[in-house]
């Protein structure tokens, strides 16, 4: 055989064998969201939480929480028995807990493709996107400023991915639209290129009243009246202040019915103290007061204990991540929000890293593996994140998206059934052979174990002579040719229309630059 024929031959059979990992990689069950059969890990006693609650009540009590530029959240409060001086709001011992006692422990967001509306809360775990980078990297590696199509892109991605199931927020922050009209964009993003449920914008009031309007063009009026179709970022300033963005932003969702995640924002050290109990104890603090202000807007609105708590570099100040301190929150915040009775979110897939390599994959699955065991119901990053959040990364998406639908297997547990039990293989096999060739390894061998998308498993020699290709390099080609076999979901065309219409409108009122 000529030199030119072996290379034909070759290449002929590593198509061929890409072929055969990609209808392996299609071996994916597509779940709307987790419905976890495994219990969750219990990091900390009873005694210690009981410890936190009791130091959290301290804070509310004698501490406050400031409620900054918002003279109605400071009427509502004050209002509703809390002590008011000034923008500092103290709250009496049991005062949030109680308020708190009339929110869902467990809701539905609906999306408009009712297959995909998820259960948050409970026994249930959702993965959503990377969320708030500036920055995107893209499919050729260039790190850059991001744009409205790198937005379209990663909710594609998003919308393809099994292992996500929600359509996420701000993906990425579109830098190339005004930052008066960009939301309107963003919002149609996700409700014409996905049918997953999606985030509400949260930079101003009006943008969030935007969104309700836009999604009562899709569910309806009376719709969005009665059910949860949105679900928002309320992130407090800390430590313990809610600044007039995030309040306004808050008001307008509970006003309507649409679920707020209230989370503290802490990196400890700086915004609080460095030790896990004493950032539980400011978290648990400042997430019931965010909670019990959005009960007392509109009691029984869903709402979502969030703990987003890095370590940071006592050298340098930056962020950092995959660390055991910031697990311990996670765990012990997943508990006291269980003992709320609220469903609770946090991160994953979190990483420093300043591209999908060795650091970005040790610390996003110490950041990952946390969430799963810890039973956070709402994971937010779980796909995309890096270089501490300032970066959206293409070929990262695939590959934590990757992960996360592995997660879905794990947290089934294992199969107890007659199949799953195996004794008919058992018995068929006996001692001293091999079970390749048993009836039951021949009726489960396409669906026995989950199969990566971006990983390698073939031998050395394989992988050299199809050229040398690096994970990165593989998750390239499966998000270019996901995207380019991209179809959006169907949508009545009058809504469609109904949705441009109002974009246009809004965008002829609103100035280009905030005043």
């Amino acid at each position: 055989m000529s030199d030119k024929n072996r290379r034909r031959s070759r290449g002929g059979g590593r198509e061929a064998r890409r072929e055969l990992r990609s209808s392996q990689a299609q071996n994916t069950i597509n779940k709307p969201y987790i419905k976890r059969n495994i219990p969750v890990y219990d990091l900390v006693s009873d005694e210690v939480c009981e410890l936190i609650e009791n130091n959290a009540e301290i804070i509310l009590e004698e501490i406050g929480i400031d409620f900054r530029d918002d003279k109605e959240a400071l009427s509502i409060l004050k209002s509703n028995g809390c002590d008011v001086k000034g923008e500092r709001v103290r709250f009496p011992r049991g005062l949030c807990k109680k308020w708190i006692e009339h929110a869902p422990s467990e809701f539905t967001q609906h999306a408009r493709n009712k297959s995909r509306s998820v259960e948050i809360g409970g026994s249930n775990t959702v993965f959503a996107p990377v969320y708030g980078p500036p920055f995107i990297r893209s499919l050729d590696g260039e790190r850059r400023y991001a744009t409205i199509k790198d937005f379209q892109d990663i909710v594609k991605l998003a919308y393809l991915s099994p292992g996500i199931h929600h359509s996420g927020g701000t993906v990425c922050e579109p830098v190339d639209l005004p930052v008066t009209k960009r939301h309107l964009e963003m919002n149609y993003t996700h409700m014409r290129l996905s049918d997953k449920p999606f985030m509400g914008s949260v930079t101003a009031p009006e943008r969030a009243k935007d969104t309700i309007d836009m999604a009562k063009i899709i569910f309806g009026e009376e719709f969005v009246k009665e059910n949860t179709v949105m679900i928002s970022l309320i992130n407090a300033n800390s430590p313990m202040t809610w600044d007039g963005t995030m309040l306004g932003a808050l008001k307008e969702y509970a006003r309507s019915n649409q679920a707020v995640i209230t989370t503290p924002f802490i990196l400890s050290g700086a915004m609080a103290p460095v030790t896990p109990i004493g950032v539980l104890a400011q978290t648990l603090a400042e997430a019931m007061s965010g909670m019990a202000f959005a009960q007392m807007i509109n009691p029984g609105a869903p709402v979502v204990f969030g703990s987003f708590a890095s370590s940071i570099s006592m050298q340098s100040g930056a962020p950092t991540f995959g660390t055991p301190e910031p697990a311990i929150v996670l765990f012990t915040a997943a508990k006291l929000a269980r003992r709320l009775g609220v469903p609770f979110r946090s991160g994953g897939s979190l990483n420093g890293a300043k591209i999908p390599d060795a650091q970005a994959a040790i610390e996003s699955l110490n950041t990952l593996w946390p969430s799963v065991l810890g039973g956070v119901n709402f994971v937010l990053h779980a796909a995309g994140w890096l270089e501490g959040g300032l970066v959206s990364d293409i070929r990262k998406f695939i590959i934590d998206a990757d992960q996360c639908s592995a997660m879905s297997v794990l947290t089934d547990g294992p199969d107890v059934t007659e199949n799953g039990q195996a004794m008919d293989a058992i018995r068929q096999v006996g001692p001293g052979q091999h079970f390749l060739g048993c009836d039951h390894t021949q009726r489960n061998f396409e669906t026995a174990f989950w199969t990566s998308k971006v990983s390698d498993n073939s031998t050395f020699e394989q992988w050299s002579s199809e050229g040398e290709v690096d994970q990165m390099q593989r998750a390239g080609e499966i998000a270019k040719k996901l995207l380019e076999s991209y179809e959006p979901p169907e949508i009545d065309k009058s809504i469609d229309e109904a949705l441009r219409s109002f974009i246009e409108k809004r965008k002829e009122e609103l100035p280009n630059t905030e005043a």
